[in-house]
This record gives structure tokens, sequence and C-alpha cells, in this order.
């Protein structure tokens, strides 16, 4: 893993990345850690994976919690925030990682809950940690961003309009962030390969990721994505909020169909 950041670059500060004991938000967490950061490991259920990670990231000198919430519920996310203004006191870095809704038995309205829901809860409760110069970033998927014009696969769509749900309910509140010097940034990519979407989606419609690796030309790995979300969490805001991971070609050129 390369890191974009310089060693160092994020001493003193405090990062939370949700949904992170694995895949994008572990190396996410990987990259903070190693330029400096403290780090707040979300999960939901999987303990020793996120203690595990917690463990590898002591022993090179971070300082790094493992906190379990399900962020479906606000009075877990508010024991969340609680730890992390115990341990650290404030917040700096707020990724917003975790998302779902292709799981079974969760229910019918569990991909709006997580997706949109979850989303603003877990942002009004972490801003409070946060000062000036503090920043947002959303990751989600040019599948979900660009929903609206260019329709994704049926297995998909569901969760895809519950992410740009969540997408636009977090736009609602940039200005009230940007009142308290909090940057936001949304960051779109492809399907990853390699992330436990991709691998459900591939279940449920063999040779989807092959098919979809065929019309983007590439696909980015988790490390390289976790790269970029790390990099907009650092980089001045974009004038749109929005930073594409990737070559969009394929979404300007079936837009509308």
């Amino acid at each position: 893993m390369d890191n974009p950041l310089r060693t160092g670059s994020l001493a003193g500060k405090t990062a939370l990345v949700t949904g992170s004991s694995r895949g994008i938000g572990a190396d996410t967490v990987k990259y903070f850690a190693a330029a400096g950061a403290n780090v707040v490991i979300n999960y939901r259920a999987k303990a020793p994976r996120a203690e595990k990670l917690v463990a590898e990231l002591e022993a090179q000198g971070t300082q790094a919690i493992a906190v379990g919430a399900d962020l479906t519920d606000p009075d877990s996310v508010a024991a969340m925030m609680d730890a992390v203004r115990e341990r650290f006191g404030t917040l700096d870095i707020l990724v917003l990682n975790a998302s779902g809704g292709m799981e079974s038995g969760m229910g019918d309205d569990y991909a709006l809950r997580l997706n949109r829901d979850a989303q603003v809860n877990v942002l009004t409760q972490g801003a409070e940690l946060m000062g000036e110069g503090g920043r947002v970033v959303f990751v989600t998927s040019h599948q979900a961003h660009f929903i609206r014009t260019v329709p994704t696969m049926p297995e998909y769509e569901a969760v895809a309009l519950s992410k740009r749900a969540g997408e636009d309910a977090l736009r609602e509140l940039i200005p009230t962030l940007a009142e308290r010097g909090i940057g936001f940034t949304v960051v779109s990519g492809d399907m990853i390969e390699g992330t436990i979407t991709a691998t459900l989606l591939e279940r449920a419609n063999p040779g989807a990721i092959d098919s979809r690796k065929e019309s983007a030309g590439r696909l980015y790995n988790v490390s390289e994505f976790a790269a970029e979300v790390v990099q907009a969490a650092v980089d001045p805001v974009p004038a749109d909020n929005t930073r594409l991971v990737g070559d969009v070609s394929y979404f300007a050129e079936h837009a509308g169909e």
C-alpha cells in the first residue's frame, strides 16, 4: 500500500471511519494511521476482526480504538461518539463508509435506514465533536450517484436508490457544515473488486463484475479506492463537493437510456 499522505501529516488529528473492520474502510484507516492520525475503527458485529486491526496499528505506534455500533440505532451511535469523546476529545475527520442493503433477513426498509437515515444521524452526531477545519467524506458508487440518469443492474437498484437518497440528504446539510468550517466531499467510484457488495452482486448475478469491468475498462481495487477516499479528506473541497474516481464516460454515454 502506497500511502497518498505524508508521514506525520495528520499527527494530532483523529479520524473515525464507519464500517472499517475490513475492506475499503480498513485500508482507509491504515492510511490515516500511517499519516499519524488517531483512528476509530467502527464495526457492526465483527469485534475480533476490528480488535485485530487495532492491535496491528497500536504495534506501529498508532492510538486506535475499535467501537461496535449499529448505525441504524441512534443510541448506539451516541455511545460510539461518547467513546470517541472520552478517548480523544474531538473528531477531525469523519468518513461515512459503511453501507449495505443486500444482506438477507434485514427487512425491506433496511437499505434506506442504513444508507440514508443512519448516514444523516452519524454525521449530525459526529459534527458535534468537530470544529473549524473538520472534514466529512461520504463514500458512494457511480451506480448510486448516477442512478437517476443511468439504470443499474436490477439486483443493485434498491441499494443504489437508497445510497442516492442518502447522498441527497447529506448534501442538504452542507450549508450548516460550512457555517461551522466543516468541509464535505462525496467520493464516488465504480464497482470495487474485493468488496462485500461486489461479492454479493456476483453471487446474485454471476458474471456481473466481469461485465462491469469490460464496460469500464478497469475497476479499482480496495487499496486504490481507499487511497482516493483518504485524499478526499485532505484535499480542498471541490466546488461541487464531488470527487469522481476513475473513468465516468460510460455513465455520460448511457445517461437517459
